[in-house]
């Protein structure tokens, strides 16, 4: 029976011990945080549980619209509704421990050992922890990465927060500044915004989300614009300081930008410090994320890795693959190396968005031929019906085959309209089969096999 160690009990370590276990290794998971990671405990979990509540006041905001009206004859029925955020961080907290619970249960049903504490390596085929030493066939480093914080603006817990502080807030920040747009600087904007806190957007470049379609940014720049949103672009943050019961983010060019709390989302960095791991023989980037293949192995034998720690594609979801890729390889049994080009993300602003496969980026700069087609959300019966009028589903496919091989969507629920998209990509079906599979009428996902038909390569 394999010896299998893993180091970290987020989404790629637990998911990893459950494949070890099914394969019959004895498996033993080190962790120090809780079972679940940042992805169940502060991060994944407890973010899109707010967001949820921030979702539902975005909906309540645009219901005048559809004649929607309370008792207090109010044209907006936003204006008769508050959010308590004591009571939403309650639940998110609940809900983040009955995540992290359920895990533990299946995880004791599989018969994997759990304990408490910090592992570091001793060679290849050693973990310590503590005094305890455990020897071992398999290892698996899972440890996950933490908030980067800017040099001289380090967190109170109070009034300036990491994305996993903010659920101790009792009452809704007045006037909330978040240093950072990429995905998590432009979720919590949103949510926020959503929840009544007057929020300033710092983007240290010309747009928010710099790494996600240029289309569906400027989407949401536009909506941030119209719901009163501050974006302040290329604007880099210099020092965030507490300042009597509020912050002052002072930027680079010396402007100060006054606020009741900061939120810090800048990046992360890898948990990979003070585990010997490069004298173990396992290499690191500069940035000290491990350095894997397809299949997860690091550069020391029989030592994999999963998950943020590793910088590939920072997702829970990518990390339980990973996690299971190491374990299949590991052990034997069959298994598909990471394509990168099928993995779907989601970005859950107002509207999300939704990406899988191939980028315009790669379009424009001339790295594909892909055709591509854009059909906007205004024009779909459903759509109007819901009084949804920003977002838009673009597909792209192969010029000769009429393969389909990426898409984004920007739209409520994107997270779940991509679906169809990422069984297309994966299964390498064409635009014309995905053309001719029926679609309810009317449905947002009308607009998919809309773009399909528009794309049809005739003979």
């Amino acid at each position: 029976m394999a010896r299998v160690v893993i180091i970290g009990g987020g989404p790629g370590g637990y998911e990893a011990a459950s494949a070890a276990a099914q394969l019959g290794g004895e498996v033993t998971v080190v962790d120090s945080d809780g079972i679940g990671g940042s992805g169940v405990r502060t991060d994944a979990v407890p973010s899109k549980t707010l967001i949820a509540t921030a979702e539902v006041m975005t909906e309540v905001e645009e219901a005048g619209e559809l004649g929607v009206r309370l008792d207090d004859g109010d044209d907006n029925p936003a204006n008769s509704v508050r959010v308590d955020l004591s009571v939403v961080n309650k639940r998110v907290k609940a809900l983040a421990a009955a995540q992290s619970e359920g895990i533990q249960r299946r995880l004791d049903s599989d018969k994997v050992r759990v304990i408490k504490g910090r592992g570091r390596l001793d060679g290849p085929e050693t973990v310590v922890v503590g005094d305890e030493r455990l020897d071992a066939d398999v290892i698996l480093i899972a440890t996950g990465a933490r908030p980067r914080i800017l040099t001289g603006s380090e967190p109170d817990g109070e009034r300036i927060l990491t994305w996993e502080q903010v659920y101790e807030l009792q009452e809704l920040p007045e006037r909330l500044i978040v240093v950072g747009s990429g995905v998590t600087g432009a979720e919590f904007a949103s949510a926020y915004d959503a929840l009544g806190s007057d929020v300033v957007l710092v983007s240290s470049r010309d747009r928010v989300l710099p790494g996600e379609d240029a289309d569906a940014a400027a989407v949401l720049e536009d909506v941030f614009k119209r719901r009163g949103l501050t974006v302040l672009s290329k604007s880099r943050a210099e020092s965030v300081k507490r300042q009597g019961d509020g912050v002052v983010v002072t930027l680079t060019d010396g402007r100060k930008v006054e606020g009741s709390h900061a939120l810090l989302a800048v990046g992360s960095l890898p948990n990979t410090d003070d585990m010997n791991l490069v004298e173990s023989g396992v290499s690191l980037t500069d940035g000290g994320f491990v350095k894997v293949d397809r299949v997860s192995r690091t550069t020391a034998r029989g030592v994999y890795a999963a998950g943020d720690c590793t910088g590939v594609l920072m997702l829970a979801s990518v990390a339980s693959m990973q996690g299971r890729i190491a374990m299949a390889h590991a052990l034997g049994d069959a298994v598909a190396p990471l394509d990168q080009s099928t993995v779907s993300a989601n970005v859950f602003t107002a509207p999300e968005i939704a990406t899988v496969g191939l980028s315009q980026a790669v379009v424009d700069a001339g790295g594909s031929t892909a055709m591509v087609v854009k059909v906007a959300l205004a024009d779909n019966a459903r759509a109007k019906m819901q009084g949804v009028r920003d977002g838009f589903v673009k597909l792209f496919c192969l010029p000769n085959t009429g393969i389909v091989v990426g898409g984004v969507v920007v739209a409520p629920r994107a997270s779940e309209l991509i679906h169809p998209i990422s069984l297309a990509v994966a299964a390498r079906l064409t635009v014309d089969q995905v053309a001719q599979s029926f679609t309810v009428y009317p449905s947002i996902s009308g607009s998919i096999a809309e773009a399909a038909r528009r794309l049809h390569l005739r003979n």
